[in-house]
């Protein structure tokens, strides 16, 4: 599962086995070739767009759309794997892994629990989960947001002074601050990140202006939605773009199947339906799934600025 939430990896994006042909657009539809490093060469994999809404996928009745958050997302994942594994026997023997990055992340260990005690209660189909997959996983909790500033001063985007400033005056709290000094330093470092992409601190920044006091998630960062301006090669953006313009073709909805009338405009990201974040940290999750014997398998990117490295580490050494 991809980020977001309501973003769509499609089978292009992260671990997908397709990828697009990054050439300037000439009016025709965007070429594609296959991803070397698509993990689908190992495993096999479902590239599921959730929760409902995003991508392809849709509620037959408007009211699917309203109440969406993480409860709703984590329960029709469940369902949908309880009847894909319905309706695929022979693939229920296989060492089954919940993964997603980023907000889907912060998804994958609830799911997973909800698989796990499913098992226990002896229900059927019985999915042989053996653990799961995180990537720079948000998690809800204040690890996520309190090791940015000491992120950014280890890779040298911010200054030791300000650093010190930011020790001195915060105490180690970066986040919600209530020192009119530690505001200000904290003011200063948004101000000077906003100069660069959070998603890839060593990319190019190709949308400025977007930074709140908390961080917008990767994807909503890149590209939410279809840019008014085709954004430039070298823009990872670029990407999103030659996706928005492939899967609103006549001719890629008829290969793929898709039922007319379900989908209006297709959208990677979409930020037009409300979503709420009910669950306040999906680090006991981890943790119960971790105690009972569940693999896991935690990955980050060290460019990330958004969920950086050390907030990961933090939260995992708190297990001891």
């Amino acid at each position: 599962m991809t980020g977001g939430p309501f973003c769509s990896g499609m089978v292009f994006f992260e671990v997908g086995p397709m990828k697009f042909v990054l050439a300037p657009y000439n009016g025709s539809l965007p070429q594609l070739a296959y991803n070397p490093y698509s993990w689908s060469k190992t495993t096999s994999i479902i590239l599921l767009d959730s929760p409902v809404g995003t991508g392809f996928s849709y509620a037959r009745d408007v009211e699917g759309y309203h109440d969406i958050g993480d409860f709703s997302f984590s329960m029709h994942v469940l369902i949908f794997l309880n009847k894909w594994f319905t309706d695929h026997p022979h693939y229920q023997s296989n060492p089954f892994f919940v993964g997603g990055s980023s907000y889907a992340g912060k998804m994958s260990p609830i799911i997973a629990q909800h698989i796990s005690q499913e098992i226990e209660l002896g229900k059927q189909p019985k999915i042989n989960l053996k653990g799961y997959v995180v990537g720079n996983p948000v998690t809800g909790s204040d690890y996520d947001d309190n090791f940015r500033v000491p992120y950014a001063h280890g890779v040298g985007i911010i200054s030791d002074q300000l650093y010190e400033a930011a020790i001195r005056n915060c105490k180690g709290s970066y986040i919600r601050p209530t020192d009119k000094m530690c505001a200000r330093v904290l003011n200063t470092f948004q101000n000077l990140v906003s100069e660069i992409d959070v998603s890839q601190i060593l990319g190019v920044n190709c949308i400025r202006g977007m930074l709140t006091h908390r961080f917008l998630s990767e994807e909503y960062i890149q590209l939410s939605d279809p840019s008014p301006e085709q954004p430039t090669l070298d823009c990872f953006s670029y990407r999103y773009y030659l996706c928005n313009i492939w899967a609103n073709d006549d001719s890629t909805r008829e290969a793929l199947g898709v039922k007319r009338g379900t989908i209006g405009e297709f959208v990677r990201c979409k930020k037009s339906i409300p979503y709420t974040s009910e669950v306040p940290s999906s680090i006991k999750y981890h943790f119960n799934l971790t105690s009972r014997g569940y693999r896991s398998l935690v990955f980050s990117g060290d460019h990330d600025l958004v969920i950086p490295f050390l907030s990961t580490h933090a939260w995992i050494r708190s297990f001891n």
